[in-house]
């Protein structure tokens, strides 16, 4: 097969379990995989180069630092980001593949769905609502925003192509990895957002149903049985707790601690500020 002139990079940090499955999706169609990785206590960097990777070592800079960085170490213009706990399926290899067919995309950007795998499965629940995420661009037109808690490409007003095969998502190992990840996420977005302590008050009612129903009924959960129930719960419960959270530490004045410095944005574990 005919390598794409694209270059796919990947964050992380302590991914030696799944990043292999990955690369793996990519390697054979890309030019290149670039691997940023932040000082992994793991086989990470050991895995990512016996899979073909190019891989960087670099101390984190924050979501949106960390990418920008990462899109800089690439040798072609059109890029594809993936995390370390995302794949690419066939199907979207074969679209993908085809927007190159001609001499380039007709657009500068494409997002692409990315559907949740829940732990100890192998494929997305039955009509999966997830998220669109721009990831594949030409990074000199549009790049990474540089922030410490988003990492999200700004497209600046560019028409934006959609991708309709999905990426699966394999966001947590397990549930108590799930809340671990949330509590790291949450002390930062607690940290970085500006709501004042009476408007948070008036969250506090209803971040817990509102959240619950988004997720539940919203995003279909709902067709994931139980583990859609308790990914929901889940979810909701932590939303009350930033909320909780970030009224606690305005309240009496103080801040809440730095969160752990953990790759992946925020939307993979649906924590915003």
């Amino acid at each position: 097969m005919d390598k794409l002139p694209i270059s796919c990079f990947i964050i992380a940090k302590n991914e030696a379990d799944r990043i292999a499955r990955t690369v793996r999706s990519v390697r054979p169609w890309v030019d290149e995989v670039v691997v940023v990785d932040s000082q992994s206590t793991d086989d990470t960097v050991r895995v990512a180069a016996s899979e073909g990777c190019r891989v960087i070592t670099q101390r984190w800079l924050g979501f949106g630092g960390q990418k920008r960085f990462a899109e800089d170490q690439c040798r072609n213009d059109w890029v594809l980001n993936l995390d370390a706990d995302e794949v690419i399926t066939p199907s979207l290899r074969r679209e993908i593949i085809a927007l190159f067919a001609h001499v380039k995309p007709s657009r500068v950007a494409y997002s692409m769905p990315l559907e949740l795998v829940y732990p100890n499965t192998k494929r997305p629940r039955r009509w999966a609502r997830d998220h669109h995420y721009v990831r594949l661009y030409d990074r000199r037109v549009v790049r990474f925003r540089n922030s410490k808690v988003h990492d999200t490409v700004v497209t600046d007003g560019h028409a934006v192509g959609i991708l309709r095969a999905p990426a699966y998502h394999y966001m947590f190992r397990s549930y108590e990895d799930l809340k671990r990840k949330l509590g790291e996420r949450m002390q930062l977005s607690a940290k970085h957002a500006s709501s004042s302590p009476a408007a948070l008050v008036a969250r506090m009612a209803l971040e817990f149903p509102v959240n619950f129903f988004k997720y539940y009924i919203g995003r279909r959960h709902f067709t994931g049985g139980l583990n859609g129930l308790r990914y929901s719960w889940i979810q909701a419960d932590y939303r009350l707790l930033k909320i909780f959270h970030m009224w606690r530490d305005r309240s009496s004045g103080r801040r809440s601690p730095e969160a752990p410095e953990t790759p992946g944005g925020p939307e993979n574990f649906e924590v915003e500020a």
